[in-house]
């Protein structure tokens, strides 16, 4: 080839990546608009948006701040939470016009993964400030309470090589712990106090327990410690230490590495509080009592990028936009001093207080065994109930849940792909992120309430975010459609199901559509019976047959749930009668379904039975005709994946052949797409009335609150709200939908 040739060669080439470098600067250019109502300009200013760039593509403030600042001097950099793009404006439009010209388009390396930045100029950046939250009432931080040789012999005390725990190493497989003074059972969910351990809490935490007495911390010496020792990546479910085991104050020492712990109110405020190594939590009154506190399972944080100097601001600069980086973990330590209570709990919080009647809560990991509930009857208890058996839930399980949703369902991809290109989509109620990236040529956003499963989302390279369902922080009449799929049937009284249906329509442009799924009552239309209950035969069966294959002893279910079962509340419900209004039952308590049977009420608890010893993709039945179909489909949906940077990986359950024996314990799982979180009023990661408490080494069951809807009920749900008609309606594979048109 002649030099004349190979320049043609390198000018084609350099077209190409031009081509490529303009359509991704469009793409970026259309999310921006969409998400921040801001508009590219083609003019140089002294302003960009970096795309790729930000937090939501786990890249930190620190490493793109690096990268810009080489280009010139830097006014200000602000990078939204959760968000994949950022903003940065220059002292001057040289240094901003050097930015575009050498960073379009270079790669950024991010720890051990890399991003592409897309640049585009924008006039102004106006980001507006969340509003901040105060810490929880009684919630005290002291940071740098212990010196880092304090923290060195405190850490040398602790001898993991010894430990008699032996119930907290069946419950607790995702980190370590080790009790002093008196054991912490999470078969019961409380202490024996009457068998108190050999070894007392050690002689190296006394002085610090008499600096906490002297300033007035505690009032009284505390006898149990537990120490947690936590690695990269894992966490503990939110919970509120048991009223009956513990008196009121609590000490949390944090060693080692920070992390960041949610502190959620049952009304579903959320407040986060980062916890510096060295650090001292002290929780009293309301915020140990009635808040549950929690660790998410994750690698990175968000933290304020400055170190602050006040405690008390710790929460709050958290949800401010100008200074939040990542943080990476690393382990930590955690001493948690408690004094055991010998009386009855009388405190001021009797619907989270065992000793006054309210389930025990989840001290760690595994709670007592609860009582079903009752259907709501006002606003505030709804909400209470979307709580416990709905956001608690999804959070512990996401992991497992993603795992067994990895194929779309072909109506749903079918109105997907009939969007024109260039359509924004809004996805109310995510999930995992599935249908995000089914159809490439629109701008897809996901939203959901379980902060688990935004997560997952983005660790797929999906755009998405925390919402409510009820309340979606998108501008009205900005998306040319909406899905809510298997949403809606998880919030538990009417008015909020046709709150739900307002919110989307409230989304749409005139001319915009909607499609809604939802949990059917019928199982069974126009006489063919839905997947759900077809694969009950087969479970059946594989049953039998491991009956059959073993000594004779009957072989019981991996978990037993300890809720009473539908058939021991048969007389809370009249005999099934389609005539019947089954929704306006509210005086009497929830019952349990039966896995892969027809329904009996259509208000109930479904039961998810949890696996925790195996890999993502071990989750899900099938038969192994169908595990290459999975495979190749789950491969396909890969691809299409809608994204800003194509070097982000999913997550391991995306594309996974599915384990047949393990159909016993995903119950509901498969098949059906009516299982994803209500992202309504609040978020959590275990519930005591959500969750089994284990025997025999039996995995947890928790339980999902669900109204399936009878025919014709999502169409007159739907009637109700103004500026909005069917277009069509039809059955699914157990599910009624329905297609909206805005006006």
């Amino acid at each position: 080839m002649d030099a004349s040739e190979e320049n043609n060669v390198k000018a084609v080439r350099r077209s190409k990546e031009e081509k490529k470098l303009l359509r991704k600067q469009i793409k970026a250019s259309h999310t921006l608009l969409k998400h921040e109502g801001i508009r590219t300009d083609p003019q140089p200013t002294r302003s960009l948006v970096v795309a790729n760039g930000g937090l939501g593509n786990s890249v930190s403030r620190e490493e793109l701040s690096a990268v810009l600042k080489e280009m010139g001097h830097v006014e200000s950099l602000v990078m939204p939470p959760h968000k994949p793009y950022a903003f940065v404006t220059y002292r001057c439009e040289e240094s901003a016009l050097k930015a575009y010209m050498h960073l379009n388009g270079q790669k950024l390396q991010c720890g051990e993964s890399s991003v592409t930045l897309y640049l585009a100029y924008v006039r102004s950046v106006t980001h507006e400030e969340e509003t901040s939250i105060p810490l929880p009432e009684g919630l005290v931080l002291v940071e740098d309470f212990v010196s880092p040789e304090e923290e060195a012999v405190l850490l040398a005390a602790v001898d993991w090589s010894s430990t008699n725990d032996v119930t907290a190493q069946k419950a607790l497989k995702h980190r370590r712990v080790k009790h002093y003074g008196f054991e912490f059972r999470y078969d019961n969910n409380n202490v024996d106090k009457d068998k108190p351990l050999p070894a007392g809490i050690p002689a190296a935490c006394l002085p610090i327990l008499e600096r906490c007495l002297r300033k007035g911390h505690i009032n009284i010496m505390p006898d149990q410690l537990t120490v947690n020792q936590y690695e990269s990546g894992q966490g503990i479910p939110p919970h509120v230490d048991t009223h009956s085991a513990f008196e009121d104050t609590i000490l949390s020492l944090s060693l080692g590495a920070k992390t960041v712990m949610e502190f959620r109110h049952p009304d579903g405020r959320v407040v986060p509080v980062v916890l510096p190594g060295r650090s001292l939590l002290v929780m009293k009154g309301e915020s140990r009592f009635l808040w549950t506190h929690g660790i998410t399972p994750r690698k990175f944080d968000m933290v304020p990028a400055c170190e602050l100097q006040s405690p008390a601001h710790t929460a709050p600069e958290l949800s401010t936009h100008s200074n939040l980086t990542l943080s990476k973990r690393g382990t930590r330590t955690s001493f948690t001093f408690r004094k055991i209570r010998l009386e009855p709990c009388h405190c001021a919080f009797p619907s989270s207080c065992d000793s006054q009647g309210a389930s025990s809560t989840p001290s760690t990991s595994t709670p007592a065994p609860p009582s079903p509930p009752a259907l709501p009857c006002c606003h505030a208890d709804a909400a209470r109930l979307e709580e416990e058996y709905v956001h608690r839930v999804y959070d512990t399980i996401a992991s497992h849940f993603s795992s067994t949703r990895h194929s779309p369902w072909p109506s749903v991809c079918h109105f997907l792909s009939s969007l024109p290109p260039g359509s924004m989509l809004a996805d109310v109620g995510c999930g995992n992120g599935k249908y995000l990236g089914v159809n490439p040529e629109m701008i897809a956003v996901g939203c959901d309430r379980s902060s688990a499963l935004v997560q997952i989302c983005a660790e797929r390279g999906f755009h998405a975010f925390v919402s409510d369902a009820l309340n979606v922080p998108l501008r009205t009449a900005s998306c040319d459609a909406c899905i809510s799929i298997a949403v809606i049937h998880h919030f538990s009284t009417e008015e909020r199901r046709l709150a739900a249906v307002r919110e989307l329509v409230r989304l749409l442009k005139p001319g915009g559509r909607a499609l809604i799924y939802v949990w059917a009552f019928e199982q069974e239309y126009n006489k063919q019976r839905s997947k759900y209950l077809k694969d009950h035969n087969k479970e059946h069966r594989e049953k039998e047959n491991l009956t059959k294959n073993t000594s004779g002893n009957r072989q019981e279910p991996r978990g037993i749930s300890t809720i009473q079962t539908s058939g021991h509340l048969e007389g809370s419900y009249e005999p099934v009668d389609k005539k019947q209004d089954l929704g306006k039952v509210t005086d009497c308590k929830l019952s349990v379904h039966t896995n892969r049977t027809a329904f009996s009420t259509q208000d109930l608890l479904v039961p998810w039975h949890l696996k925790e010893g195996k890999k993502q993709g071990d989750e899900e039945s099938g038969d192994g005709g169908k595990k290459n179909r999975r495979k190749e489909n789950s491969k396909k949906i890969s691809t299409n994946q809608t994204r800003f940077d194509s070097n982000l990986q999913p997550s391991p359950g995306f594309d996974v052949s599915m384990s047949p024996e393990s159909s016993h314990d995903t119950s509901d799982a498969t098949h059906s797409p009516n299982s994803k979180p209500s992202p309504s009023s609040g978020t959590a990661q275990t519930s005591s009335s959500a969750l089994k408490s284990e025997s025999n080494c039996q995995m947890p069951v928790f339980h999902r609150y669900y109204h399936v809807f009878q025919q014709g009920e999502l169409e007159k749900l739907c009637s109700q709200v103004d500026g909005v008609r069917v277009q069509s309606s039809y059955h699914d594979q157990g599910n009624w939908c329905v297609i909206l048109e805005k006006d």
